[in-house]
């Protein structure tokens, strides 16, 4: 998708005027008494996405007024997003300030999203003269790698296989010049990755590991593991339709890590990247791994199986015992894990564990002003007797209750360091809203991207 944004600093760009109820009647003073006269007359009012094209000489467009909220309303920094596809082809720019500019600018550019893979859709021209004070560089590096996710998410499992995920991955680290390689199929025993063999040997697509690198190796290293199940039926605890039929989604954390370090490499940031992602399609064959079959991890922990749908914490732990032997400074892993977080949260928020308090406050900082939400939960330590096993070290579901939290504690057990960060996201909007298409989502990254260029930039 061609960046939206220009900087042209010039006067001729269609303005728009951003309304809310205490500033209407300073703009209706900024704009010329026609004008004001003609919104009037239309009978607008300054109430949350309220729109009016303002006419102006020759029959061109004057201007367009877009009200962000009216009387005890709750402003959402996104919704000049819904401009995106209101707004006729042109050039425009902001005549006055919106609550965020950087956010109404990123979400106005969000907005024209569309997947047009298998269905074409009529592109759109419009562009956005940004403000002197925004980097049109970054917006369009975030946009980018929004678009990566999307993309890659929406992309149905019969094209977006472990082998395809591969690709994407390795096309991305040509772009910045990182290194990556893949552990694939019986390999993957042999270089002791069993977990991540056992859930995705069953598919006709090998199951496989994609580990990529960049930045000095002197410098602070951060490492992004990502679940990428590119298919999930469950195995043979198999999932009824309802619950298949977004199951292309399932690789969004692969997703999500992707992306965010598409944003890491593009900024430049002065870390030693690291990305893990364990690539595999949960399906069913002959050789389906079984409730009750007990294997022996990377790290040597032994994981009975209680059911074959909470496959994505077995891949990931093998990923993460990787990581944690290269003793990064902040290790985060990103997951479409539990139905549990969902119940508790629903699909926007997704949920955050770690055992650092200062790190959890600070993302949360960040979660509010990039408008990207996330809400921690607990480690809540006594729940681990749910995953006991008789005949293992751990079982790899927990029962009925808590089922976020004691996935997030099955994971912990694979992680020694202690700026460990595991998010538990949907990757998926299911009715379209400002600046967020129906479809495929990125959530989760930029909030983590705007906390590690504070850091690291």
């Amino acid at each position: 998708m061609d960046s939206i944004f220009v900087t042209r600093g010039t006067t001729d760009a269609i303005p728009i005027w951003f309304v809310t109820a205490a500033n209407y009647p300073d703009v209706q003073k900024a704009l010329d008494s026609e004008l004001s006269t003609f919104a009037a007359a239309a009978g607008f009012e300054p109430k949350a996405g309220r729109f009016l094209v303002l006419p102006g000489k020759n029959g061109a467009l004057g201007g367009v007024l877009f009200a962000l909220e009216g009387p005890d309303e709750t402003p959402d920094p996104f919704l000049p997003g819904r401009l995106a596809q209101l707004l006729p082809d042109g050039t425009y720019r902001f005549a006055n300030e919106p609550h965020d500019a950087r956010l109404a600018a990123l979400a106005m550019a969000l907005g024209l999203y569309r997947f047009t893979r298998y269905r074409k859709a009529e592109a759109r021209a419009i562009k956005l003269d940004l403000p002197q004070s925004l980097d049109r560089d970054e917006l369009a590096h975030i946009v980018e790698a929004v678009t990566l996710a999307r993309d890659l998410i929406n992309t149905p499992a019969n094209d977006m296989g472990p082998a395809q995920l591969e690709q994407a991955a390795r096309k991305l680290a040509a772009r910045h010049s990182a290194t990556i390689n893949a552990v694939v199929g019986d390999d993957l025993l042999e270089q002791n990755f069993p977990l991540i063999h056992a859930v995705g040997r069953a598919a006709a697509g090998a199951p496989r590991l994609i580990d990529m690198s960049w930045g000095d190796a002197a410098n602070p290293k951060v490492t992004l593991v990502g679940k990428g199940v590119c298919f999930d039926t469950g195995g043979l605890d198999i999932k009824p339709d309802t619950g298949m039929l977004n199951m292309k989604k399932d690789m969004g954390g692969a997703a999500t890590a992707l992306a965010l370090a598409s944003m890491i490499m593009a900024r430049g940031l002065k870390v030693r990247l690291r990305v893990l992602i364990p690539a595999v399609e949960n399906s069913i064959s002959g050789t389906s791994f079984r409730p009750r079959d007990v294997y022996t991890s990377r790290k040597g922990i032994t994981v009975e199986i209680g059911n074959t749908d909470a496959e994505g914490r077995l891949i990931l732990a093998d990923a993460l015992a990787l990581a944690d032997e290269d003793k990064p400074e902040l290790i985060a892993d990103f997951a479409t894990l539990t139905g549990a977080a969902r119940v508790a949260l629903g699909p926007d928020v997704p949920a955050f564990f770690t055992d650092d308090d200062a790190l959890a406050a600070e993302l949360m900082r960040y979660a509010a002003s990039e408008n990207d939400p996330l809400w921690r939960l607990p480690l809540w330590r006594p729940y681990e007797a749910m995953l006991e096993s008789k005949i293992a070290d751990t079982n790899n579901v927990g029962g009925s209750q808590g089922g976020a939290i004691t996935a997030a504690l099955f994971m912990r057990r694979f992680v020694t360091a202690k700026f460990w960060l595991h998010i538990d996201l949907f990757a998926w909007t299911a009715a379209a809203k400002a600046g967020r298409p129906e479809g495929g989502e990125l959530q989760a990254a930029r909030a983590l991207y705007a906390l590690l260029a504070a850091r690291y930039g």
